[in-house]
């Protein structure tokens, strides 16, 4: 009986001692996760260092390691200068070339929230968020760096050379690649509406295929309004749908509008807010909203490397999109689909051509048609 009562009284100390040090633990977990809370709410920002939380899929990087890989955020490495703030290309110590935004904002636990939320989307067709640093009141989003620059600067871009001219097939497979990235954005749970598609957000590779940038940068913000150069005003303000401009109803079918005039850049490969000579009131997506009549703003770079019926598809398409009505216009899955039967039948087509068996009209006649 000693024997046993021993192993008893030994059996719950030994219990009592382990509830001891679990409770010491959460103790301790406890106090740590209230200095993390209180330093990202301390009334001196300043002092704050970083802000490091864990996360899965996303690393926190240092700012010593961004400023080594772009050399100083020397000027040489300065790509660009968006909503959010300058991009930087950077170099990384392993050999990842990377885009670096960076702007001035105090440290915060929502900005790392969303940086977790966002670096959890892959997608083929969207750019993938890598990572995030947050030191000395900046802060930084690291992205994969997609080398080939944004549409619209293949299209009407600084720098863009006049014999320069991308094919309509290629044109509908970056229409394509976009789509289906802006689609995979919506069928996310919750869905995320990306806010500010345009031209200058798809990006293209080393082979031409199309990556959505800057999905959920207006979460990140926190609000609809996101300052930035006022020379931007004008050219973002024609993708934005009636709804937004007056009632800041941001939905996925807004979202839609904006993808059909990025489907009329293509088309025309010209900025959607430039007039018509016959028209200088009227931008070319009023244009179109007025009449329908698109055929004689088809880039003439194009020459003859489309199809009447390609491109009479292509152009219902953008009508489509681009309805003044929210509830008339299609989804991005429909849109998928449909640009997905336009380029298929458009490869077949223009195959059959190449193999001397032409059954369809030519582009250019379109032009000779028209009045």
């Amino acid at each position: 009986m000693s024997k046993t009562l021993a192993s008893i009284v030994g059996g719950t100390a030994g219990a009592v001692v382990l509830a001891g040090m679990i409770i010491v633990l959460i103790w301790f977990y406890l106090c740590h996760y209230r200095s993390v809370s209180s330093e990202t709410g301390s009334s001196d920002p300043s002092q704050v260092r970083k802000i490091e939380l864990p996360l899965q899929d996303t690393r926190c990087f240092e700012m010593e390691e961004l400023s080594l890989a772009t050399k100083e955020f020397s000027e040489r490495n300065l790509i660009g200068d968006g909503k959010f703030g300058e991009v930087y290309r950077g170099l990384l110590q392993d050999g990842v070339l990377v885009a670096i935004k960076r702007r001035h904002a105090l440290p915060s636990k929502e900005f790392v929230d969303e940086v977790r939320y966002l670096s959890s989307i892959h997608h083929r067709n969207v750019v993938t968020l890598l990572g995030y640093c947050q030191e000395n009141n900046l802060q930084f989003l690291i992205y994969e760096y997609v080398p080939n620059g944004s549409v619209a600067s293949h299209l009407y871009g600084v720098g863009q050379q006049p014999h320069e001219k991308l094919q309509f097939k290629l044109r509908l497979s970056i229409a394509l690649g976009a789509a289906k990235g802006l689609a995979h954005l919506h069928c996310l749970s919750p869905h995320l509406i990306h806010k500010n598609f345009k031209t200058a957000n798809v990006l293209v590779d080393e082979n031409f295929i199309a990556k959505v940038a800057d999905a959920g940068l207006h979460n990140i913000f926190g609000k609809d309004e996101i300052p930035g150069p006022s020379s931007q005003v004008v050219s973002e303000e024609i993708f934005l749908a009636p709804e937004v401009k007056e009632f800041r109803q941001y939905s996925e079918k807004s979202d839609v509008y904006s993808f059909g005039v990025f489907l009329l850049e293509l088309l025309s490969g010209k900025e959607a807010t430039e007039s018509q000579p016959s028209d200088s009131y009227q931008n070319l997506v009023e244009l179109v909203q007025s009449n329908g009549n698109m055929f004689n703003i088809i880039d003439q770079r194009l020459g003859k490397s489309f199809t009447a019926e390609g491109v009479k598809d292509f152009m219902q398409l953008i009508v489509q999109c681009i309805n003044l009505s929210s509830e008339k216009r299609l989804s991005m899955s429909f849109v998928v689909i449909e640009l997905d039967q336009i380029l298929e039948k458009e490869m077949k087509l223009t195959t059959s051509m190449g193999e001397g068996t032409p059954t369809v009209t030519l582009g250019s006649q379109l032009f000779k048609t028209t009045r």
